[in-house]
């Protein structure tokens, strides 16, 4: 069966030609090729102004990212045998990686399958079909999934904001199987469970396990803050490396409530203390207080959504900062993140530097991460490797 072509303007396609794999509808010559032509999620020939072919895609009419550029093979057909292969190849990687299979499967663009996330929880996927390319393939994609893995479950958490630039509704559905009441997580030995069908995202931050593997080596015998602490990975991660006391904070009810759950789950319930409030007036309070704490984790949720929000956004990572380091103690240290995609990794250092700065701290940066290796970063897209993180020791002027 032919498939349509969606022509680019002249020199539209030098990006793609470096491996970028999105093309925004302004870069499509709607003369030649009206997007109005195409159904959201349909498979087309992407060529360049003169025919020649870039590669082939899924078309969303609709959305600003008018394609996607799933390989730039395009003779390529995005049928059974291409995801089977993509789900090998990622699996083929994580399987070297982790010991458990608790980890990130299908990361988008990073593995070059835009659009579609999918995380392993044991026997259980939970996944996000984040484009109109992804959701008509929804039945093929089950599936190829039942078929490769034979979990016991398959969840789509079809709720992320993202959908409604696709045109797509938010929906959360059991697939396949029986959904459990909690997701049972092991990250390097320590245990959690989330729920399945609540929780935020697809119920776990696989992406910021090795930053916590890198701190937990150095908080033997010190106090503790986690900000942010969502479930307690790093609260209990951070107790059962030997911590002294823990304060694990976040402002929703249900993240503190995970949190006491898995602090018991481990065994290191007396030395985590549960904290529900808002961060910057917690960390106000205990300055005022003159309480102190020797290592402090800092990320919070993402602070720049859109590009224009990147002045207001850096503002508020440089007073959180500035708050966090009020109540850290001599010498201490700083973990302080950002997954806020517009967000580089210079600028949130700039933002901590100044923040050190204001209160009179000489800094040291000991560690610089990323997220983690089951969250490849596309090498042609910067917007993949979103996840910044510092790891700082400060003493005082």
């Amino acid at each position: 069966m032919e498939r349509p072509t969606l022509t680019l303007k002249n020199n539209e396609e030098r990006r793609l030609r470096a491996g970028h794999l999105w093309v925004f509808s302004n870069e499509v010559d709607t003369k030649k090729t009206p997007l109005t032509a195409f159904t959201p999620g349909q498979e087309a020939v992407v060529t360049a102004s003169r025919g020649r072919p870039i590669g082939v895609a899924t078309v969303n009419p609709g959305s600003l990212i008018s394609a996607r550029i799933m390989d730039q093979d395009p003779e390529v057909r995005l049928d059974a045998d291409f995801f089977r292969a993509r789900l090998r190849e990622a699996l083929a990687i994580r399987s070297r990686l982790y010991s458990t299979p608790h980890y990130r499967l299908l990361f988008s663009e990073g593995d070059h399958v835009p659009g579609l996330i999918l995380d392993r929880y044991g026997d259980v996927i939970v996944g996000q079909l984040n484009t109109a390319g992804m959701d008509s393939r929804k039945e093929l994609l089950l599936e190829t999934i039942v078929a490769e893995l034979a979990p016991s479950t398959v969840i789509w958490r079809n709720d992320s904001p993202t959908r409604d630039f696709e045109g797509l509704p938010r929906v959360v559905e059991v697939a396949y199987g029986t959904a459990p009441e909690n997701l049972e997580v092991n990250e390097d030995g320590a245990l959690f469970a989330v729920p399945a069908l609540g929780g935020q995202k697809t119920g776990w931050f696989y992406d910021m396990r090795e930053n916590r593997s890198r701190l937990c080596r150095l908080v033997g015998g010190r106090t503790v803050l986690d900000l942010f602490a969502y479930a307690g990975a790093f609260s209990v991660r951070a107790a059962l490396a030997g911590a002294a006391a823990v304060t694990s904070l976040d402002s929703s009810e249900t993240a503190c409530s995970m949190a006491a759950d898995n602090a018991a789950r481990n065994g290191v319930a007396e030395r985590v203390e549960v904290v529900r409030a808002d961060a910057a007036a917690f960390l106000e309070e205990c300055a005022a207080a003159g309480r102190t704490f020797d290592v402090v984790s800092l990320d919070p949720p993402a602070l720049v959504k859109r590009k224009k929000d990147l002045e207001a956004g850096l503002k508020v990572y440089e007073r959180l900062n500035r708050l966090a380091m009020d109540v850290l103690a001599e010498d201490g240290l700083l973990l302080t993140c950002s997954c806020s995609q517009h967000v580089d990794a210079y600028e949130l250092r700039r933002a901590a530097l100044r923040a050190a700065m204001a209160r009179g701290r000489r800094g040291q940066i000991l560690d610089q991460g990323r997220q983690g290796p089951d969250h490849p970063a596309h090498p042609a897209m910067a917007e993949t490797d979103y996840l910044k993180s510092f790891l700082m020791r400060l003493v005082q002027q």
